[in-house]
């Protein structure tokens, strides 16, 4: 099995020149892709409760089978039979292959609430950042790219989705249990990064709340002069505040309609 992995990854290996950032394939990738999101999430937005969980849950599968792929990627051309945990999939776009497949498996409550509305806020902002700053997405290979590209949009179409069909957005408790689940998800990812801190040599980094310092551009020049800690402190408030200009919209149409069904009635 492992020589037929690593052949299948040898094959796969297709060297592309890595897309530059605002080039002909970024742009239109982002502009279609965008447009594909937004169309297709408009258009399944009435379906029903059945239709939901076999929705997000094919989604969930799809991201699990290619995220497989990915980690296979990196464990055999990468890293040459050697796992790197740098790729550890607990990121915060990460997230989406676990919960959309457990939400649709729960009853509804809070807790599956929770997770729907952090799908169609937190998980949104990283899709569309993702395409604003490209850099974390744009490889060397193709079948990379690909999946980062993809994988990406299809967190800004579940966000999307999940806001159209009234399954998240409606209220500020809404917003709240978005909130909640993305400090358990804080506290998961922390804990992991802790736990794999030995045998990962601090390559881990979740969420990229520490200990170790953050990639990202201006929080890693916070966490280099000030500290982890206090990057964290600034990071998550700013995350969270990006969730909620997502999260507005959805909730100022949503009080619009109560309020118009409200006169009518």
């Amino acid at each position: 099995m492992n020589a037929f992995l690593n052949e299948l990854m040898q094959i796969t290996a297709w060297p592309m020149e890595r897309p530059a950032a605002y080039g002909t394939f970024h742009l239109t990738f982002t502009f279609v892709g965008l447009l594909l999101s937004f169309l297709l999430a408009w258009k399944l937005r009435k379906l029903g409760d059945k239709g939901n969980r076999i929705l997000l849950m094919s989604c969930g599968i799809f991201l699990v089978i290619t995220e497989i792929y990915k980690q296979l990627f990196y464990y055999y051309y990468i890293g040459g039979s050697t796992y790197q945990w740098w790729v550890f999939p607990f990121q915060l776009c990460s997230v989406p292959m676990y919960l959309c497949i457990i939400a649709p498996m729960l009853k509804p409550g809070k807790v599956q609430q929770g997770m729907y509305n952090f799908m169609m806020t937190f998980n949104l902002l990283g899709g569309l950042m993702a395409f604003i700053e490209p850099s974390g997405i744009v490889h060397e290979y193709w079948t990379l790219t690909l999946h980062a590209f993809v994988w990406h949009m299809l967190l800004v179409f579940i966000g999307l989705y999940l806001g159209f069909s009234n399954r998240g957005g409606k209220t500020m408790a809404d917003y709240r249990l978005a909130i909640a689940t993305f400090g358990v998800l804080c506290v998961l990812a922390f804990g992991l990064n802790v736990l794999l801190a030995e045998v990962s040599a601090g390559s881990v980094n979740n969420f990229y709340i520490g200990p170790s310092i953050s990639p990202l551009a201006v929080f890693k020049d916070i966490a280099t002069n000030f500290g982890w800690y206090i990057n964290t402190l600034l990071y998550i408030p700013a995350v969270s505040f990006g969730a909620f200009l997502l999260f507005l919209p959805f909730h100022l149409y949503y009080k619009k309609k109560a309020k118009q069904k409200a006169l009518v009635s």
